[in-house]
This record gives C-alpha cells, structure tokens and sequence, in this order.
C-alpha cells in the first residue's frame, strides 16, 4: 500500500483549539489519523471516508463531545493524517498503526482468559503434536482454541492410536534415538517411532498430514477408508487385523462425537456474539469448521465511546482477523452488521485469497447457535463483572473515587440506592438497595408500595419512599437514646439480638433519575432535619451523576472505578423494583380476570393465587388442578379455566393496562 501523500501534521501552540488544523487543509479522500500527546506517543488511531468531515468533528465545543472523546482530544498535543488510495487500505494501516503504537484510547479487546490450542510443529523434520496456550509461532499449524486442556489431551490419546504420530518431547525423542529403543508409547502402539528408524521422515509425515485434516474437519475419507480395509482383512480371515482396525474406526468415533454436527451444510464459519453494557462489552467466538465446533474464546474490553453495536463489531473484527490471514474462514457470522460491510468483506476476502461473507444470521441453525454463543458472552461478562466487585483492592478505589468525585467528607462505605417501578401509573413500587464496602447486602434489601401518589408521578414517588426511609431512621434512633453505650445509640435490639433494619443512616443515597429525583430526594431530607446525608442521582442514558443544586452534573471517566460501583447499584435497585412491580402486577391480572367468575369472591381469588404462585402457572393449569384448590369445585373451576383462556385470547392483561418488560420496565406496544 502506498500512501496518496506524506503524513501531515497539525503542531499545537496550547489547548486542543490550538492544535486545530486550518481551514481547507484537511483532505477529503479516505485516510488515517493519529492523534498525539505532547511527548509524541500515539493515543488514538482512527480511519476515516472522508478525513476532514471525520477531523473537524473532533474540534468542536468540548462541552458537546462524548467524555472520553474529549479527555482524548485534551490529552493531545497533535494530530496528523496518511491519505490512503481506498478505504481497503485505510483500515490496514489503522490495523498497522494500533498494533504498533497501541494507542491508550482505542478499545483493546483482552482474552478474558487463557485458551489452549492444539498445535502441531509442522516445520520439525519430525512434527510433533502438543497442547500449549500464548501466541503462535511460525512453523506451527493451530487448531482450537479450546475450552479445557483436559479435553485436547484425551482427543489426541483416543487419535494417536490411528494416526501414530510423535507426541514426545525433545528431550525424550533425543535419549530413545541414542539408546535406540522408544518410549512406552511407541510400544503399545501410539507412536510410529520414528526416533528408532521404524518409520522414515516421509511415512511419519504421512501420518501428520493424515491427523491435521482430520482434525481440520475432512473426517469422511478416513472412515470409509478404515471401514474399507476392515471389511477386506475380515474377508481375508486376517481377523487380528480386522479387530485392530474395528478398534480404530471406534477411537475416531469417539473423537468425533466429542464434537457434534452443529450446522448441517458443513460450514466453516466464525459465529460471534457480544453482550455489552455502558461500561464494558464482552465477545465470544465459536469456531465452526465443517459444521462441527472446533473451538471457542472469548475478550472483554472497556467501552471507550458511545459507539453501537455495529461499531463494536467493525473494531473487534479489524482486531481479530486483519493480522491472521490463516484464521479467516469463509463466513462470519455477527450480531449486526459492520457500518461497511463490504469494505470489510473486501479486506478479508483479500487476506484469505478467496470470498469472505459477513451476515447476520436470520433463521435454522445457524440463528440457534449464535444464541447459544451469545449466552456464553453474557456470562463471561456477568463472570468478569462478579471477579472485578469481590476483589477488595479494586472496592476501595471505588469508593475513594466516589469520595473525590463527588467531595465527601469520607468515603461511603454503606450506600442505599432507591428506584421507583410501576405501568403507566398503576402498582407503583420502590426499591432500596444497600451495598456495603462495594458489596451488596442483600439482608438490608427493602421495598415500598407507593400509597400517597395518586398518579405517574416518579418524583413525588421518591419523596414518598425517601421520607419513609429516614423517618423510620429517626424513630429507631429514638427509640434507642434511652439504650445508649459509650459508643452511641444501640444498632441491635437487645431482646432479640437482630440489627434495627432502619437503624443505620448511609454514607450516600443515590436514586435512579436526574435532577428532579435528586430534588425530591434532598427535599424530603431537609424536610426532616437530615442535613448531613449525601445525595445524589444517576441517570441511565449519559452515565452523569447529578448532585442537589447544581446545574451540571459530575462526569466520572467511563474507565472509572466508581463509575463502575454506581452502576452496579443503580442496576441492581432497577431489577429489585421491577422483580416486586411484576409480582403485584401478576396478582393485579389474575384478580382482574377473575372479576366475572360467578361464585369467586376476594378471599377464593387470594386462595388461587397463593396455590400457584404466578399467573403464568395458572394459566398452565388444567381444570381438574384447578378444581383440587380448597373451596373451588369442579364447575367453578371449569369457569376459571375459561377466564383465563379468554383473556390470554384478547391479550386482556388488567383494565388500561398493557405488557411490560419487567427486565427493563420498558412498556412493550
């Protein structure tokens, strides 16, 4: 690749503006750009269509750019660009650039741990198959990743005794070639012995050629061929030699099965799923290869901009494929489209020497195993996400990031988080949640049935739920003035031995919202005498943490630990709210279905719905379960039944309501 023209550079005078290229001198073909810090090291690279629209986007007010965004252009002290012939091009040379200069602000996709590969030394004059994890070497044909060593390990003990290949150290290939007898395994049959002359380098290079495509997916051609000359010894009467083969043909069955067909035409493909969240994004990747699953790995990476989906998946792959021309299969298969698809096929396609397609998989098989692969994706995140909350090191530096971030006096060891649920008005509920030195403490868990707010109100819901709280507080604390100890009001009643459950005032209330909940909040505090408890908000769709009386809210670096811990809770008081609202909910449907049930009063309602527990399970339930309910007989029971098959017919739910995602309370149309 030859670029257009030289690199060009803007030098800086002070400041971001000052470093700004003028007017006109930016290009508008396609390119690559560079920005640097005042020491010269690289901290962004980033490919464009057009350099100077991309370019100028980046010299805009501050105030507008994504955070981290604009951390990037502060920490600059320069930027230059390479103009590029074809947008092909652009993105070898970012993929150049990034793994040269390993920019600090471009997203690095890290294995979430360390893979195992099945390797075969094919440039050793005698090759040898080994398992080994790290990066790859020249000489050497991979196959893998895998999950588990152990399970490498037994496929290849179950293959030697077909293809008989060296599987033995340096070491041990050197000391039986001076003492001219082979190791154990050349004597029961696992090993050809090439180190003692049994075969010569050609047949032993045979047998390797044999195991790498078998273990390439190309399994037919040897088991018709063993079953061949088994069938043909058998004929012979040569039966020790037919039982041996029988025997060979049943190891490569074993090994066969421990990887099954999962796509039915055989494909090679990489299928590639993500689960991400505002902070991180975690990818997992199944490797396909002649339909059957050879492998599996997985990276997590910090979130460096509010790039979608799309985004995250044009990254991962210039990352993954673009320096590895030998791990391009013919298909990929991807949650969502890269914004250039056909850029990207055209790199890939030129790498591998022949066509690559990128596709979103629709429906069959192909649909079912990218779920599959993107339920691992989210539990390895759920997975790195637990790691990172229970190491202590990483909680303190949260909180102390909490402490600075938002000028507290000391850092908050025990925070309560409150949210509020509800559906359009109805069942309005609330949660609090409290995590103590960044872990949750589920015991402390409370909820609240909203009673003083007629209407959808979230504000007036969290004054409710906020004065509810702390005035519990101050009656606990009253109640023990009369039982004080040298070190202040008791915290455990005395007669039963259990902590007081509101006797404990946080080091931090957050609520889940903006600026009106933070009000709310801090009002019904003041309302009370509470001065001296810290409050603040944060709100889902910019991460900005909001404090009482402040007109701009406190950015926290998206790499931030305390960031990270704010989430954590906010998230958690949302699902504890949405988990009580759907349980009302479902008791709010079965009674609205049941209104018109003649004979059925409020206290065989309330008896039904403790029976099954759900209205999912009612509605499962058969009318002669129903009719086992005490008081409800068979003819009530049958009119039940028709009830509730009548309203899950007309998507009757409850009066003016309508369905809800209870994982994200959003209302489903």
């Amino acid at each position: 690749m030859s670029p257009s023209r030289p690199p060009r550079t803007a030098r800086p005078t002070g400041g971001p503006q000052s470093y700004r290229p003028e007017p006109g001198s930016i290009p508008t073909q396609p390119g690559v750009y560079r920005f640097r810090d005042a020491k010269g090291r690289v901290v962004y690279v980033g490919k464009a269509k057009n350099l100077r629209s991309r370019l100028s986007s980046y010299f805009q007010d501050i105030a507008n750019l994504h955070q981290r965004t604009a951390s990037m252009v502060t920490t600059a002290a320069s930027v230059e660009w390479t103009v590029v012939n074809t947008e092909v091009e652009a993105l070898q040379l970012e993929y150049s650039w990034i793994k040269e200069f390993d920019p600090r602000f471009n997203v690095k996709y890290r294995d979430d741990k360390s893979y195992p590969w099945l390797a075969v030394t094919v440039g050793d004059e005698f090759p040898r198959v080994m398992v080994g994890r790290g990066a790859k070497r020249k000489g050497t044909r991979y196959f893998g990743p895998y999950s588990h060593a152990w399970a490498i390990r037994e496929t290849v003990d179950i293959l030697l005794r077909v293809f008989p290949m060296r599987s033995c150290s340096n070491g041990v290939f050197k000391r039986s070639a001076q003492i001219g007898r082979p190791c154990l395994l050349g004597y029961i049959g696992k090993c050809s012995a090439p180190c003692v002359g049994e075969v010569s380098a050609e047949e032993h290079r045979e047998i390797v050629d044999d195991f790498c495509d078998f273990m390439a997916g190309q399994t037919r051609p040897f088991t018709r061929r063993i079953e061949k000359e088994m069938y043909a010894a058998s004929d012979a009467m040569d039966f020790e030699r037919a039982a041996r083969l029988r025997d060979d043909l049943g190891a490569m069955q074993r090994a066969l099965e421990k990887q099954a067909v999962v796509l039915g035409d055989g494909a090679d493909a990489d299928v590639i799923a993500l689960a991400e969240d505002p902070l991180e994004v975690a990818v997992q990747i199944f490797y396909v290869r002649g339909g059957r699953i050879r492998g599996q790995r997985g990276w997590v990476a910090d979130r460096v901009t509010d790039g979608d989906t799309a985004e995250l998946v044009e990254d991962f792959l210039l990352q993954l494929y673009a320096g590895d021309a030998d791990a391009v299969p013919r298909e990929i298969l991807v949650p969502e489209l890269p914004t250039d698809v056909v850029t990207f096929e055209a790199l890939l396609s030129d790498l591998k020497g022949s066509r690559v397609q990128i596709r979103v998989p629709q429906r069959g098989d192909k649909k079912t195993l990218q779920e599959t692969v993107a339920t691992n994706a989210r539990q390895s995140l759920a997975l790195h996400k637990t790691k990172r909350a229970s190491d202590l090191t990483t909680r303190n530096r949260a909180l102390e990031e909490i402490r600075e971030a938002l000028d507290l006096d000391e850092a908050p060891l025990r925070i309560e988080c409150y949210d509020v649920a509800h559906l359009q008005g109805t069942e309005v509920v609330a949660s609090m949640v409290v995590f103590e030195d960044g872990l949750a403490r589920k015991g402390e868990y409370r909820r609240f049935v909203i009673k003083g707010v007629d209407k959808q109100n979230d504000v007036a819901s969290m004054h409710e739920v906020i004065s509810r709280r702390f005035k519990r507080l101050l009656d606990e604390q009253a109640r023990s003035l009369t039982r004080t100890t040298d070190q202040g009001p008791m915290l455990v009643d005395p007669e039963t031995g259990r902590p007081r459950k509101f006797a404990y005032a946080p080091g931090l209330v957050v609520v889940d919202g903006g600026q009106p909940q933070v009000a709310a909040a801090q009002q019904a505090l003041l309302e009370l005498g509470i001065n001296d408890i810290p409050v603040c908000g944060l709100a889902k769709r910019l991460e900005e943490v909001w404090l009482p009386g402040e007109e701009d809210p406190v950015i926290l670096a998206r790499s931030s630990e305390g960031l990270y811990l704010l989430q954590r809770i906010r998230d958690e008081a949302h699902r504890f709210a949405n988990t009580h609202h759907a349980g009302r909910r479902s008791k709010t449907m079965v009674e609205s279905m049941l209104d018109d049930v003649p004979g059925l009063g409020e206290v065989r309602r309330k008896t039904l719905l403790k029976h099954f527990g759900s209205l999912k399970k009612l509605r499962e339930a058969e009318a002669a379960e129903i009719a086992l309910v005490p008081g409800i007989g068979p003819r009530t029971a049958t009119a039940i039944k028709e009830a509730v098959e009548r309203a899950s017919a007309t998507g009757k739910t409850a009066p003016g309501t309508m369905s809800v995602n209870t994982a994200t309370g959003e209302v489903i149309e």
